[in-house]
């Protein structure tokens, strides 16, 4: 319970209205900038192309010698590349749009939940990086492995480049996506939704869910879907234990007796 004799930080900071909006606008601003900026970057190195080249490296190891994947859309050696542009320039300005995203509600922040905040976001873009790279290197090798055992060889695979694209590009979302429910956990118990003895007790159907948004999120192969919800059961525990970390390190309450 707080302690009336003591002022609270936050009062006389609300804002109008229209002042949020123009925050707000800023904010978006800075990360579309931040994106344009990673665009060029990428565009003059490696370039569209060798972005191409290197999300095309797990398929092309299975596929015949000499053979290369096909466009058979009029524009798509044209909008493809550019579009797998445009996601490597969001990932790799993600920091940057989720400091942004901090920095708008930072106002509205306590000073120990802003300290809360930011290693959260740390934390959120790396297991983000550390999904879309599980997926880059080991689950499409495994995948497009276990296809193509299935492949008749009366059958050339060569597929279109345009629905390649398309289909890991869902996978890094989904896998990104996924990688972070120690930061759901985390954040249910940080703001009192849920206890510790909940989510302990809750372990058993989380497995069954999360194996139910591998079957669904991913393609219909057991490799792609056990690479999903095996990680998510794990990263369940790792929230667990990072909730009960941050349970500790959260400070008392002004009134606590402790405080």
């Amino acid at each position: 319970m707080s302690d009336p004799s003591k002022p609270d930080e936050l009062a006389g900071t609300e804002q109008p209205f229209v002042q949020h909006l123009m925050e707000l606008r800023d904010r978006l601003l800075y990360s579309m900038a931040g994106v344009a900026l990673c665009m060029i970057a990428l565009a003059v190195w490696p370039g569209p192309s060798g972005l191409i080249d290197l999300i095309a490296v797990p398929i092309r190891a299975h596929m015949p010698p000499d053979s290369r994947l096909i466009a058979v859309g009029v524009f798509s050696p044209f909008f493809v590349p550019l579009k797998v542009l445009m996601m490597a320039a969001i990932l790799l300005a993600l920091p940057w749009l989720m400091y942004q995203m901090w920095a708008f509600v930072a106002p509205g922040l306590y000073s120990h939940e802003k300290r809360f905040a930011f290693p959260l976001i740390v934390l959120g873009s790396l297991l983000a990086y550390t999904g879309i790279a599980f997926v880059q290197f080991f689950v499409l090798d495994k995948m497009f492995g276990f296809i193509q055992n299935f492949t008749p060889e009366s059958v050339a695979a060569t597929p279109d480049i345009a629905s390649y694209v398309e289909a890991i590009l869902s996978l890094y979302l989904a896998f990104g996506l996924a990688f972070q429910v120690p930061i759901v956990v985390i954040l249910l118990v940080r703001f009192g939704m849920v206890t510790i003895e909940k989510l302990k007790a809750f372990r058993g159907y989380f497995i069954v869910v999360a194996f139910v948004i591998a079957a669904i999120v991913t393609p219909p192969d057991v490799i792609s879907q056990l690479a999903l919800a095996v990680p998510m059961c794990i990263l369940y525990e790792v929230g667990i234990w990072g909730a009960r970390w941050f349970a500790k390190a959260k400070p008392p309450e002004d009134g606590d007796p402790q405080a």
